[in-house]
């Protein structure tokens, strides 16, 4: 434990002007278990290499990136690193993402409205990619200004397709970021597309946009929207 490190740091620190034969049976440690953590005190820090390598790519990134897309940079370094060792390091090392504030937005109005039914129900997995889409407008504040942001997002394998940004959560930022998603259709993929039941997936637009795909609409219950 550490009470055995401070001890051989102390032995290691009077080394030099006493007996070590002494030390030891002074301070209680076995020859091999000093010996031991000694050896342990001298070895290089084995995470320095990936220190530093984690360090590099924040800094560069001008301290923009979380742990997510600093491992992602990892790997394609060749590092073999889990995401909770590089959130670990992250935070050991302090390198705190400048997270830009963010909430969800929410463009609910007036009564519930059953514009569709809840088909995702929870179930978030996909089997293939194109069949279940989910989507939602988030807020960033950046500086003084709001950002709304549009993104379409396979669950197969959780990346998003599609996306808009715009300085207003108007119909034309949630239709231009599912007119990009379905842009990338094969022949015969009619996914199903999930949100809340935000104003602007209540909207005709929205709905023609979807029929015409022939994609099924699909709403989460009023406040349930994961």
């Amino acid at each position: 434990g550490s009470g055995t490190t401070l001890k051989v740091q102390a032995v290691v620190s009077l080394k030099a002007d006493y007996p070590l034969p002494v030390l030891l049976e002074v301070a209680g440690l076995a020859r091999s278990t000093f010996f031991y953590h000694q050896a342990r005190l001298q070895a290089p820090d084995p995470k320095e290499k990936l220190k530093t390598a984690v360090t590099e790519i924040f800094e560069t990134n001008h301290g923009r990136y979380g742990h997510r897309r600093v491992h992602t940079e990892l790997l394609k370094q060749g590092w073999t690193v889990a995401k909770k060792t590089v959130l670990k390091l992250m935070r050991a090392l302090q390198l705190l993402c400048k997270v830009r504030r963010r909430k969800r937005y929410n463009s609910y109005q007036g009564e519930q409205g059953r514009i569709a039914p809840n088909l995702l129900n929870r179930k978030f997995d996909a089997d293939a990619p194109n069949q279940k889409w989910v989507t939602d407008v988030t807020e960033f504040r950046v500086g003084d200004r709001k950002l709304y942001l549009s993104p379409v997002m396979d669950l197969f394998d959780r990346q998003i397709i599609s996306y808009s940004v715009g300085s207003s959560p108007n119909l034309e930022l949630t239709n231009s970021s599912l007119r990009g998603a379905l842009a990338c259709l094969e022949p015969g993929q009619q996914p199903l597309v999930h949100s809340d039941q935000g104003v602007q997936y209540q909207h005709a637009s929205w709905r023609v946009l979807l029929s015409d795909a022939g994609a099924a609409q699909s709403m989460s219950r009023k406040g349930n929207c994961y």
